[in-house]
């Protein structure tokens, strides 16, 4: 069941009533009501996956309960290092195992052996990346005796499946989301109305801005061989708002929907777009997933604690790991390698946190440093989305050899080139909306909010106009819903 679709627009209207009008006075009844309403969530997507989310939930329940009772430190390590194991375990069989098979294929052929790889014909379960991580970050917690086990099922089970953040996060933790639906919930107007208009640019920032700049994305892409450099340069552009778009507008949606619910999710983008180094992109782009690999990966491998050599190693692996999170290609593995490139100088030249404020904070404008820095930011990145949309390392580094060549200075060619231009002039419009409401939690968390009523509505009602106008026949997944 996708966000942007017709079942999702009567589901949750439905959970929202029953929700608020009849079960408000038992949390019991609320928590149970939260669970059914999540597994029916994913069931709609592939019901025989249920059964995997439900073990794993089950698993990491069980091991930590195990774990709290264990009289000995060998018991204790015992219960964690299976949980662990077989987290990793069903997580790289079904998104890593073909990848190794076909690789090292591949690997042996170059000494002459040819060798015929049995892969699997299985597709990959609708966010088992994200509720694995939740049960990791959970189990990894107990074990370091920064929580205790969980003794109630219902509980944990909504901790690590509730339907906003199911299938693409925000990775929560234990420590932020288990006391809020262990506390008595009373519906708030506020936050209820604040939620509906995150949910609004969420579904704005997908189906408006995404959609429309993946149909010219995915041509240029699919058929980079036949365009101009200038044109490629354009398809990077139009990726690059595609996969904002498309997963910081899941994120708002999920964050949106959670707040009609009475419950504050981990925040997932920051306007990572006005960056001005790729340390802040970082600390602005998938926040739930960066803070993940610092605390539960870089941090325990020392962090910047120790020599050179360990910071640049460490840098290197959370970068590498979390390109490969990101999928089993080598092309994202490149892409995590690429930012931990970029990273380095920073890390080295101890700049790495020079700007932990918000560009221009307090003003209209930022300075001209401040844009060049923007600009350079943007353009390294633009060049790594490059190995991540392509299908292929070939197929980047082509990408780019065509990119770097006379033709980069020729018009772009477009078919149906007033339908484009439109598409650009939304971007322009997007980001002038998300420059002004840069300090926001999103962008138009504050917009009108001192405006009288009427003026508000024909804001909210112009969205709703541009969304409606824009929306496809067919329903788009959302991109990270392969990760």
């Amino acid at each position: 069941m996708l966000f942007n679709s017709l079942n999702f627009a009567i589901f949750l209207p439905i959970v929202f009533i029953l929700y608020w009008f009849f079960t408000s006075n038992n949390l019991k009844l609320q928590n149970i009501l939260l669970l059914v309403s999540s597994y029916f969530f994913y069931a709609c997507w592939n019901w025989m996956f249920l059964f995997l989310l439900i073990f794993s939930t089950l698993l990491d329940f069980y091991t930590g309960i195990k774990m709290s009772e264990a009289k000995d430190q060998n018991g204790k390590k015992f219960w964690f290092w299976l949980s662990i194991s077989v987290n990793l375990g069903f997580l790289g069989v079904f998104k890593y195992y073909n990848f190794f098979a076909t690789s090292f294929a591949e690997a042996v052929s170059n000494f002459g052996l040819q060798v015929s790889p049995w892969t699997l014909q299985v597709i990959l379960p609708v966010g088992i990346s994200f509720y694995t991580f939740h049960g990791l970050s959970y189990v990894i917690d107990i074990y370091k005796d920064r929580i205790k086990a969980e003794r109630n099922l219902i509980d944990y089970s909504v901790f690590v499946s509730f339907f906003p953040l199911l299938v693409a996060g925000p990775i929560e933790r234990a420590t932020h989301l288990l006391p809020q639906i262990q506390k008595k919930r009373v519906f708030n107007y506020t936050q209820a109305s604040d939620g509906l208009k995150q949910i609004l640019w969420g579904l704005f920032k997908k189906i408006v801005i995404a959609d429309h700049c993946a149909q010219y994305a995915n041509l240029i892409f699919n058929n980079s061989a036949d365009y101009s450099g200038s044109t490629l340069v354009l398809g990077a552009l139009f990726f690059a708002f595609q996969i904002y778009g498309d997963f910081s507008g899941y994120s708002d949606i999920a964050l949106g929907t959670a707040r009609l619910f009475g419950i504050e999710l981990l925040r997932n983008f920051a306007f990572p777009y006005f960056s001005r180094d790729i340390a802040e992109f970082w600390r602005r782009w998938h926040i739930s997933l960066s803070a993940w690999f610092r605390d539960y990966l870089y941090i325990p491998l020392g962090g910047s604690k120790g020599g050179t050599w360990m910071k640049v190693r460490n840098t290197f692996i959370i970068f590498i790991v979390s390109g490969f999170w990101h999928g089993a290609n080598w092309t994202f593995i490149i892409w995590g390698t690429l930012n931990a490139v970029y990273f380095l100088p920073l890390l080295l030249t101890n700049s790495n946190r020079n700007n932990l404020e918000t560009v221009a904070q307090g003003k209209y404008f930022p300075t001209i440093r401040e844009l060049l820095s923007m600009l350079i930011t943007f353009s390294l990145t633009l060049l790594a989305w490059i190995f991540f949309r392509a299908a292929s390392l070939q197929h980047a580094l082509s990408y780019i050899s065509e990119i770097f060549s006379s033709s980069l200075f020729t018009v772009p060619q477009l078919d149906d080139l007033y339908r484009a231009l439109t598409t650009i002039m939304l971007v322009i419009g997007f980001v002038f909306v998300e420059w002004i409401g840069r300090e926001q939690q999103y962008a138009i968390a504050r917009l009108g909010l001192n405006w009288v009523r009427p003026l508000r509505w024909v804001i909210y009602s112009a969205i709703v106009f541009l969304i409606g106008m824009f929306m496809q026949t067919e329903e788009t997944p959302f991109i990270y819903f392969q990760f």
